[in-house]
């Protein structure tokens, strides 16, 4: 555990969750390393990686890109509904983009990042058509696109989208669930498929069991480990999962 130069922070960096290895966050440190490793690419080209972070919230991707080896390279953008008074550094934002996913962010020029980050975003949208078709627009041609989302079981999102509405509003009438899509893996993939032509390059799930009477299993690096090589064999048995994606080089703004 000494990897971790601030005990009790998720990957030494998160204070959202305290296990070291907290399975909840390991979709952040995935994506990091991959943006990392992007960037060293770009800088033997002597180039820098712009990223765009939509849905950047209080900054948890920039926690864990922070301390990445190549950050150095890495031109960091974000983007939400609104700017959080609380955002994480955002003095390292090299800008900051204040609007709505679904209205396409139109004062951004096609073909501006190397990679966006979508992460735990598109579930929250009424309409996602609108959403996939602007984070293709915003990568330039061979980006890459990062986006996650929470998955179900196609019985238990069954369940899920036609059940428990009914039962909120027989029982608990003023609740508002935060989720408007729900997710099989299947599809979301189907989703990203049908409004892009972005390729699939991978797809790695995250939290099969997590929580409860086994959290203290977070803080040993064999369980993360166990749990990324499940969630890279069979994504559909997790609870979250991230799509990689690229844009191909052929393909017009």
């Amino acid at each position: 555990m000494d990897e971790f130069p601030k005990p009790g922070l998720a990957y030494g960096v998160d204070p959202i969750r305290r296990r070291f290895y907290s399975l909840r966050q390991a979709r952040y440190d995935a994506l990091a390393q991959d943006v990392s490793d992007w960037a060293g690419e770009a800088a033997a080209r002597g180039q820098m990686l712009r990223v765009l972070d939509i849905g950047c919230g209080t900054g948890v991707a920039l926690r864990h890109l922070e301390r990445k080896p190549h950050f150095d390279h890495v031109r960091l953008e974000g983007a939400d509904l609104t700017i959080r008074s609380h955002l994480y550094k955002p003095e390292l934002y090299r800008a900051l983009h204040v609007g709505d996913l679904m209205a396409g962010y139109p004062e951004l020029p096609s073909a501006s990042f190397d990679v966006v980050i979508c992460e735990q975003l598109l579930e929250h949208l009424p309409r996602v058509e609108s959403a996939i078709a602007t984070l293709e627009r915003l990568l330039k041609p061979g980006g890459h696109l990062i986006v996650g989302v929470p998955i179900f079981p196609a019985p238990f999102a069954a369940i899920r989208r036609h059940l428990v509405p009914l039962l909120d509003r027989a029982f608990q009438p003023r609740r508002s669930r935060g989720h408007l899509q729900i997710f099989t893996l299947r599809s979301f993939l189907r989703a990203m498929r049908e409004n892009s032509t972005l390729a699939l390059e991978d797809v790695r799930g995250f939290r099969i069991v997590s929580g409860g009477v086994i959290e203290p299993l977070e803080d040993y690096r064999w369980w993360w480990r166990l749990n990324r090589r499940i969630g890279a064999l069979v994504p559909s048995l997790c609870i979250e999962v991230q799509a990689i994606m690229a844009k191909p080089v052929s393909a017009r703004s």
